[in-house]
């Protein structure tokens, strides 16, 4: 089974070579499957060409590989994204606690369901995630920010974030893995300096020195630990916060993280976020309350052909730690509102994280 996508750049509703969904093509007479892919619910809904017309062009990209159940995938492991469609490569595994409300709540006695928003009283569970390059191609027609991974300059007396882009962080089950002949199946600056091709390897990507020195290095600022997730009428929101380090200004220790928020509409009915209303709490002892239009200057729509948006925004403290809550105000197609929570995070500091220290360079 060989994976294709459209290479218009025309039809956002068709898969991630050109757009933020997944459809998929058999092409059976230019490559052969080497293995049988079973006919789950995931490939049924991914085989689904939508609005295919005459102007797309299908190119071959690799062939499919049976989704793990068990175990983790490998650096080197080409992949589509599930939901965003785009394609990637895997560069190195994280074993991070999920905080999955819509599972614990239930699970849960009134009595014993918190009331305060520390989402780390609910019980957790390990869960792969992968640390991704995103192929340069599929950055603009995705709806999703790549620029996932910035941090403070390691300079006392600069102000400047550092950025990596087309970076990603993606869940087990949004993994699809193919296999490539190209030995360049993924265009990013860092690529090859990351992996060599290697056809007798499988996956036919050597990991490199650079990947390794690169992960040690760059490790605090990497390091995925907690990920959060609770879903309101069937819209899913799953929020993930990073640490960036600490500033010194006037005296005054400011301490800066990102976070990223992922939305993803379960329903077949059209939702548009409307509003962001935001609560964060300082361990210092302050509480802000912001409110606004959207989320990073989009009022996003997800619809069935365009389920899922993501997006990177950053928060600083004048403590430590603290805790970030809130929700996001929807509208439905039918003119309907409603409150779709955002779980409840965490804001945690790290030692030995002031600038000019060796683990930020």
């Amino acid at each position: 089974m060989a994976v294709a996508g459209c290479f218009c750049g025309r039809h956002p509703r068709s898969w991630g070579l050109c757009g933020s969904w997944v459809a998929l093509d058999f092409l059976r007479r230019s490559v052969e499957c080497s293995q049988p892919v079973p006919r789950i619910s995931w490939q049924a809904r991914a085989m689904i060409s939508r609005n295919k017309t005459a102007n797309q062009v299908l190119e071959t990209v690799g062939v499919f590989e049976t989704p793990k159940a068990l175990g983790k995938y490998e650096p080197g492991q080409l992949f589509l994204h599930k939901v965003f469609g785009y394609r990637g490569v895997v560069l190195f595994p994280w074993l991070a606690h999920l905080y999955d409300r819509d599972i614990t709540m239930c699970t849960m006695s009134s009595s014993e369901k918190p009331e305060i928003p520390g989402s780390k009283e609910l019980k957790g569970r390990t869960h792969p995630y992968y640390q991704v390059l995103v192929d340069a191609r599929d950055c603009p027609h995705i709806r999703a920010q790549t620029e996932a991974v910035t941090f403070l300059a390691s300079h006392d007396d600069s102000q400047a974030l550092y950025a990596i882009p087309g970076l990603d962080y993606v869940g087990h089950e949004d993994v699809l893995p193919y296999t490539s002949s190209d030995p360049l199946p993924i265009r990013h600056d860092l690529f090859q300096r990351f992996f060599m091709h290697s056809p007798e390897k499988v996956p036919p990507l050597m990991v490199q020195e650079t990947l390794r020195a690169w992960q040690e290095k760059n490790h605090q600022w990497l390091e995925l630990s907690d990920v959060h997730r609770e879903t309101t009428e069937q819209l899913r929101v799953t929020a993930t916060p990073f640490y960036m380090g600490v500033r010194e200004t006037q005296n005054t220790s400011v301490y800066w993280w990102r976070y990223c928020i992922r939305l993803e509409n379960l329903s077949s009915e059209t939702l548009q976020l409307r509003e962001r209303h935001w609560r964060i709490f300082s361990l210092a002892g302050t509480l802000e309350t912001v409110r606004g239009r959207g989320v990073v200057g989009k009022e996003p729509i997800l619809s069935k052909e365009q389920p899922a948006f993501q997006y990177s925004s950053h928060v600083s403290l004048q403590a430590p730690s603290g805790h970030m809550w809130g929700t996001f105000r929807i509208e439905r197609e039918d003119g309907y509102f409603f409150d779709c929570r955002i779980p409840p995070f965490s804001l945690e500091s790290r030692k030995d994280s002031r600038p000019g220290s060796e683990t930020q360079e």
